[in-house]
């Protein structure tokens, strides 16, 4: 694992709950955050594609991470997903998390224009370095089956050697492991931060040298992932791998957002968490029986 990974373990890819008039709700976020890091996470990928943030407004995302903050939540375990496609909107986002004390954000590409050049996407994220300074360290998030817009080796490469220490890591959403192992190789000797988002790929992340995972299905299955991060080289990493793997499949067999609200609203009893924000919408009762009987059988019991 690199050194000094600012977030290396297990983050999860944090929900939002919604209240009845679409607004965040900052306490049950707050709460299932400090849930969060009671069972087995070391970070909290807030704002992300889990998160709903592109179904929310620079206003919107900058109160709810003040509101975290004011909520106890510690700025050093956030992690906000701040890309945007324009580029002073990211700054403003990246800029306010650094002034708030947030040691990194997440930046997914400018994803609206399709097939940018590589010299685009590098005079892109020139910007956001000059622009935003250096009191947090920017993180890369390939996610090419929502963006189209593939974060490369070469990219990455050219842009740490132009801007030393700005650029910490990468989630790698992708779902091609050679595609991750690739940036281990490339970078992690350096002390580059490789982050799976397929739980499925945890383990075998951290034998090459990852530093962990930014994931969806830790929402509820971080105690496991926690097993596997502390245990990695050994047969009760290998096992509490197979039921990660399992809780994965379990989570996406249905949509992935409303599901995992299902199961939180189910562990806190309490239905106000079934809420997205459209254009998601809650789970049908059916779809739901699903979810809850394959989840039930990865015999993982969340923690109240």
């Amino acid at each position: 694992m690199p050194r000094d990974a600012l977030f290396g373990g297990v983050n999860a890819a944090v929900l939002t709950p919604i209240h009845a008039d679409l607004s965040v709700d900052l306490d049950r976020m707050a709460a299932h955050c400090r849930w969060l890091l009671a069972n087995g996470c070391n970070g909290l990928a807030i704002l992300g594609t889990t998160g709903e943030a592109n179904s929310f407004g620079v206003s919107e995302r900058i109160a709810l991470i003040e509101g975290l903050v004011q909520r106890g939540i510690s700025p050093r375990v956030l992690l906000p997903g701040t890309g945007t496609t324009a580029i002073p909107d990211t700054v403003t986002l990246t800029r306010h998390a650094a002034k708030l004390g947030c040691r990194g954000a997440l930046l997914l590409p400018p994803f609206f224009y399709k097939n940018p050049s590589e010299d685009g996407l590098f005079a892109y994220y020139s910007e956001l370095a000059n622009r935003v300074g250096g009191d947090i360290r920017l993180y890369f998030y390939h996610f090419p089956a929502q963006s189209a817009v593939p974060i490369t080796v070469e990219l990455i490469g050219r842009l740490l050697r132009a801007f030393p220490g700005v650029f910490k890591g990468v989630k790698d959403s992708s779902g091609d492991f050679s595609n991750t192992i690739g940036y281990v190789r490339a970078f992690a000797q350096d002390g580059f931060e490789v982050y799976c988002g397929d739980d499925g790929a945890l383990q075998a992340l951290l034998r090459e040298g990852g530093a962990g995972c930014i994931t969806a299905a830790s929402n509820v299955g971080s105690a496991v992932s926690a097993t596997v991060y502390a245990n990695w080289d050994s047969e009760i990493g290998a096992r509490a791998q197979v039921t990660l793997a399992a809780i994965r499949k379990a989570v996406t067999a249905t949509p992935l957002i409303p599901g995992l609200k299902s199961l939180i609203a189910r562990r806190t009893g309490d239905a106000a968490w079934k809420r997205p924000r459209p254009p998601h919408l809650p789970l049908p009762e059916e779809a739901e029986a699903r979810l809850f009987a394959a989840f039930d059988a990865c015999g993982v019991i969340l923690a109240a």
